[in-house]
């Protein structure tokens, strides 16, 4: 018989010695996003351990006026529940880039329109990027890391450059660090 179970070398122990046993697989995700469970393992110590990263990138980004920005990366692949756990539990975050919806960055709801504006209110800003946010703008690698998950994109040193671009653009430098 070929089932998950048989992957379980403790069920064919047990069943070998005629007892009766159940073996029950528990998800673990430090992402958060398996369907059916409310909080996976690890992940409100991901979000909680965050905010350090955050409140760096806030007081990087301050001491930097004007037009500082501090970007802050976090784990996220495919899902971005990380970044936005992390963002709705800090007050300091301007802008939230996950996987799951497609950065736009010029335009009227454009990011970078959106950064000029806050920078110009409060002479610096926060983004917070999940790992797998932009593959729509830098397209998907069919490479392949150490433990086999394809490589993602660079979205940190992306979004650092189309920064400093578009501020340069309006005559103005911005330090992202």
């Amino acid at each position: 018989m070929l089932s998950w179970q048989n992957s379980f070398g403790e069920f064919d122990l047990f069943s070998a010695q005629g007892m009766n046993v159940s073996v029950a697989g528990i998800p673990k995700t430090i992402d958060n996003d398996v369907d059916y469970i409310d909080r996976s393992f690890g992940f409100a110590s991901a979000v909680e351990a965050s905010q350090a990263a955050i409140k760096s990138a806030k007081v990087e980004a301050s001491c930097n006026i004007p037009n500082g920005i501090g970007v802050v990366k976090l784990m996220g692949r495919s899902a971005g529940f990380i970044a936005v756990h992390a963002t709705l539990g800090n007050g300091d975050v301007d802008l939230c880039l996950v996987p799951e919806v497609p950065i736009v960055l010029d335009g009227p709801d454009g990011c970078l329109p959106h950064l000029w504006r806050r920078v110009k209110k409060r002479g610096h800003a926060v983004v917070v990027v999940a790992e797998g946010a932009g593959e729509e703008l830098l397209g998907e690698s069919v490479e392949k890391d150490a433990s086999g998950n394809k490589k993602l994109p660079k979205i940190g040193d992306f979004l650092k450059t189309e920064i400093e671009k578009y501020f340069k653009a309006k005559g103005e430098d911005a330090t992202v660090k």
